[in-house]
């Protein structure tokens, strides 16, 4: 059809009907095509009109240029030109051109035209294809396909060039290629990624999905694997201070150690030293290593692997504070008053030695009066730590942090990879102690920073929009509390929220709802203060190993105080594309542990279809009810064309669905799940006729439910 329009840019619906020997109901499928090339531009049902001036056609423009800097305009060309001679170039209003990017489609509408110039107003955006699909392969009745585990992504793609060594079932990377209107889209395998339905398939999709670096360069394994110990050299010497690592049962890589004492000069004050792993030592600015570390942003945590930022050499080994082995550090010594207030610090290099591996649970336990579970020499700092502890709390409290304390949960494996269970993630005082600490740290790092005069990436947490507090004001309302218009908003006042709801059944739900009402934490060398932490400054140190930025501060720290080698302060610019570089990455780890996790769970529930649960309506949309089952924290949709009776509707507020029930965020109903889609993470829910029983905190599955999701445990997923 495109062919027959390029060499008959004057055809009409009759000529091409006639051209194509089209009868009958055949022209009715006709008569819709061209309809869709006509909302791209590509026919004009006024052939004669458009071959002379298209003007008020609705067409297809790539864009070239995202927008320019001087009129605000994006510019472009159209997606097909049929005439002879070169294509217009096409402006797009400015108020059209907000958030559009290099490569986008979008349909427009023509309307004058100056020169070779013709402007244009946007009519919507067109879909584009990712850069990469992740799917199954499958065999169709007309060839090969792939098709893609991304639930947003609804199209089925054929192999290009297909391997018969593929297997029909097996997951694989492909890249999209560029196809016209109304061919098939086609792809290209460009990775193996083993069989779908096998125990690692979770993780391997979401790395695969996300694009996240697995495969460290040449160039920065060689400079791992000849890296030696760090000398003592002008360090400090601190290998005589008890300081202990304390990390999960799980933890493969341990960068951080604290000890703490009581402070002689100030009754009721503590010395508090937090030593930080010294990557800066061994990663150097501008070599292989940096660059790797700086393309990956950070380390990537999955149930069954972890996808690190930095070689094992480096990771597991030589930036590891194992215990009774001297270690090169980066050291925060602070000083605190026995109001949580810090009162003083400095910043040394320094060796140490780790008096032990410590867990959470080994050091909770000894706080609740197992004395047993530490060494004797370790009592004194142990008392110190969590006198220590509760000064810093009783500050976080005073500045009216937000503290949400929403629901963790995580993915239990048996040896071979499969799931046994999805488990709670405990949040004891150890865990508390240890995220204090390492606040104060940080606060210290950026105010030394700030001090020197020096360039530093903070981390940014700014204060939440209107539009986003006007949201959770409307959504706060459907559960019946009352969120003040006019007020300053300040974190004090949404824990006052917090507060509110804590001995309430929607507890989770509200901590979600405000979650969700917060600007995006982002990395930048502009100030904006962190509002959930109640701080005018902050700056991720104490994490170098997993994140690039933690190190970008390091050396500004190096450089600013004169610490020797490795030391470098970025100028603000550079700065600031570093801050977008790395917050990207983030995000970009965020959603592929997000996606792993919902695969895992699917994958658990799979054998429980059927059964009921105990679920949390988390959102209300014209498509359905959005919930969450108590259980595994599992997400789900409830279609709209399901709910049982008639005259359902969204209420203006956006939280709540009326009809032959009230349905609102937060509610406790209970579910039938009635399908589920490992690969995909997809779960397609039932709303059950009755509530909750149980009260407002309703019942957990039934026993059916519990038996076939632990039989689902002892198979493979």
């Amino acid at each position: 059809m495109l062919q027959h329009l390029r060499e008959n840019p004057r055809a009409d619906k009759r000529t091409i009907a006639h051209a194509f020997g089209l009868k009958g109901g055949e022209r009715i499928v006709l008569k819709a095509i061209l309809r869709e090339l006509a909302a791209e531009g590509l026919f004009a049902p006024d052939a004669r009109r458009a071959a002379v001036d298209p003007l008020d056609a609705e067409v297809v423009v790539a864009i070239i240029d995202a927008v320019d800097l001087e009129s605000g305009e994006a510019t472009g060309r159209l997606a097909e030109w049929l005439r002879p001679g070169p294509p217009p170039h096409l402006r797009l209003d400015r108020r059209d051109s907000g958030g559009l990017e290099r490569g986008n489609r979008v349909l427009v509408r023509i309307g004058h035209r100056d020169g070779r110039t013709w402007r244009a107003r946007l009519v919507r955006r067109a879909p584009d294809l990712p850069a990469r699909i992740v799917g199954i392969v499958r065999r169709s009745a007309i060839g090969r396909i792939i098709e893609p585990v991304d639930k947003k992504l609804r199209l089925d793609f054929f192999i290009e060039a297909d391997d018969p060594a593929i297997a029909d079932g097996e997951l694989v990377a492909a890249v999209p290629l560029a196809v016209r209107r109304f061919e098939r889209p086609r792809a290209r395998v460009i990775e193996r990624l083993g069989a779908a339905d096998g125990p690692r398939a979770a993780s391997a999709i979401a790395v695969a999905l996300h694009d996240i670096p697995v495969v460290f360069a040449g160039p920065a394994l060689d400079e791992a694997q000849s890296a030696t110990p760090a000398p003592l050299g002008d360090r400090e010497d601190l290998r005589g201070l008890p300081l202990v690592t304390i990390d999960g049962e799980d933890a493969r890589d341990f960068d951080d150690a604290v000890y703490a004492e009581p402070d002689g000069d100030v009754p009721g004050g503590f010395r508090l030293v937090v030593a930080i792993a010294d990557v800066a030592w061994y990663v150097r600015p501008d070599g292989p290593l940096d660059r790797e570390a700086r393309r990956r942003g950070n380390s990537v945590y999955f149930p069954d692997r972890v996808v690190p930022m930095l070689p094992e050499r480096l990771s597991n080994d030589l930036c590891s504070l194992r215990p009774e082995q001297d270690r090169p550090v980066l050291v925060a010594d602070l000083r605190i008053d026995p109001h949580g207030q810090l009162r003083g610090h400095r910043f040394v290099r320094a060796m140490m030695r780790s008096a032990a591996r410590l867990t959470y649970e080994r050091v909770q336990a000894w706080a609740d009066g197992d004395r047993g579970t530490l060494p004797a020499a370790l009592h004194g700092p142990a008392e110190a730590l969590f006198g220590a502890f509760r000064r810093l709390a009783e500050a976080r409290t005073r500045r009216g942090t937000l503290d949400l304390d929403l629901p963790e949960r995580q993915v239990r494996l048996d040896g071979a990879g499969n799931v046994v269970g999805i488990e709670p993630r405990q949040r004891l005082d150890a865990h508390r102690l240890i995220e204090e600490f390492m606040i104060l740290a940080n606060v210290a790092a950026a105010e030394t920073l700030e001090r020197r005069q020096r360039g530093c990436l903070y981390r940014v947490h700014d204060q939440p929009s209107p539009e986003r507090i006007d949201g959770l004001r409307e959504a706060l309302a459907t559960l019946g509390y009352r969120l003040a218009r006019g007020q300053v908003v300040r974190p004090s006042l949404l824990a006052q929220v917090l507060a509110w709801a804590a001995d309430k059944p929607s507890s989770a739900m509200v901590s979600d709802l405000v979650l969700r009402s917060q600007a995006l934490a982002v990395y930048s060398p502009d100030n904006l203060g962190h509002f959930g932490l109640a701080l005018p400054r902050y700056a991720h140190f104490t994490s170098p190993i997993r994140r690039y930025a933690d190190l970008v501060v390091h050396r500004a720290l190096i450089d600013a105080l004169g610490l020797g080698d490795g030391g470098r302060t970025l100028p603000h610019p550079e700065l600031v594309a570093l801050g977008e570089e790395v917050s990207r990455a983030e995000r970009r780890a965020q959603a592929a542990e997000r996606a792993a996790y919902e695969r895992y769970v699917a994958g658990y529930l799979a054998e429980a279809r059927g059964g009921t649960f105990r679920a949390r309506i988390s959102g209300v949309h014209r498509a359905g009810v959005f919930v969450s089952l108590d259980d595994t924290g599992a997400d789900g949709l409830i279609p709209m064309s399901t709910l049982p009776g008639r005259g359902w509707r969204v209420h203006p507020a956006g939280h709540l669905l009326e009809g032959p029930r009230r349905l609102a965020i937060g509610d406790t109903v209970m579910v039938r799940l009635v399908d589920v889609t490992p690969v995909t993470g997809g779960l397609r829910l039932e709303l059950l006729p009755t509530a909750a029983p149980g009260g407002a905190h309703g019942a957990g599955p039934s026993r059916s439910t519990k038996r076939q999701v632990r039989a689902k445990g002892r198979r493979r997923t």
